[in-house]
C-alpha cells in the first residue's frame, strides 16, 4: 500500500510538471518571439569581429532605416508640438537616433555592407500621415506611430544581443536597446499612448483603414 501511494504521488508531481510546460511552450511562447528576419541571400559571411549572419545583417539595416524616418519625426515633433513632454519625445528620438545612425554607418563601413539611405515606402506613408495631421490628433498620431514601432523593434533588438557571434552588432544591439527603451519611456511618458492600441492585427486578417475615430495606422517598424 505504501509503495502505491509514493508511485501514484511521483505520477501526479510528474503530471504537475508538464501542464505549465505545454502551456508556455505553446500559443504564449510564440507571442513573445521576435519578427522574422528578412534573408538577403548573402549566407553566413566570416568577418574580424565574428561571423555575420543574414539576421545580423537585416538589424544592421533596420537600425538605419529606424533613424531615416524617426529623425525627421522627432525634429517635426520639437517644431510643431506646444505640449512640453511631446518636445521632450522628439528631442530624445533626434538625440538618440543621431547617435545611432553614426554607430551604424560605422558598423556597416567595418563589416563592408550597404544600407538604405532613404526610409521604406511604409516609413513614409507614416511621415505623410504626420504631415497631414493638425494640434491634437497630429500629437496622439506622433505617439501612437513611434510607441508601437519601438513596440515592435525591441523585441528584435534582445533576440539579436542574445544571438549574435558578431562583437560589432553586439554592440550595436547593446546600444539600440538603451536607445529603444530611452524611447519607450519618454513617449509613455506624454500621457497619450493608446496601449489597446498597440496589439498586433491578428494573423489572416485584411487590413483596413483606421477607423475615424483613430487618426494612425499602426507601425510594424
Amino acid at each position: 500500500m505504501a509503495t502505491g501511494v509514493v508511485i501514484g504521488a511521483l505520477a501526479f508531481t510528474l503530471i504537475a510538471l508538464l501542464i505549465p510546460v505545454q502551456k508556455f511552450g505553446g500559443r504564449n511562447a510564440a507571442a513573445a518571439t521576435a519578427p522574422a528576419a528578412e534573408d538577403d541571400g548573402g549566407g553566413i559571411q566570416t568577418t574580424a569581429f565574428g561571423p555575420l549572419t543574414p539576421q545580423d545583417r537585416d538589424f544592421v539595416r533596420k537600425v538605419r532605416l529606424a533613424g531615416l524616418w524617426e529623425l525627421p519625426a522627432g525634429r517635426q515633433a520639437m517644431q510643431r508640438s506646444t505640449r512640453p513632454a511631446i518636445r521632450t519625445a522628439g528631442e530624445h528620438l533626434v538625440e538618440g537616433h543621431t547617435e545611432l545612425d553614426r554607430r551604424v554607418m560605422e558598423v556597416s563601413q567595418a563589416l563592408g555592407m550597404e544600407i538604405p539611405n532613404q526610409p521604406s515606402a511604409q516609413q513614409q506613408g507614416w511621415l505623410d500621415q504626420m504631415d497631414r495631421a493638425q494640434g491634437p490628433q497630429y500629437e496622439q498620431l506622433f505617439v501612437q506611430l513611434l510607441r508601437r514601432a519601438h513596440g515592435k523593434v525591441f523585441a528584435l533588438v534582445a533576440q539579436i544581443r542574445a544571438q549574435t557571434r558578431n562583437s560589432m552588432v553586439r554592440a550595436l544591439a547593446t546600444d539600440a536597446n538603451n536607445t529603444v527603451l530611452d524611447h519607450i519611456t519618454v513617449l509613455e511618458a506624454s500621457g497619450l499612448v493608446d496601449f489597446d492600441g498597440l496589439a498586433d492585427t491578428p494573423p489572416g486578417t485584411p487590413s483596413a483603414p483606421a477607423p475615424a475615430s483613430s487618426p494612425y495606422s499602426r507601425p510594424t517598424k
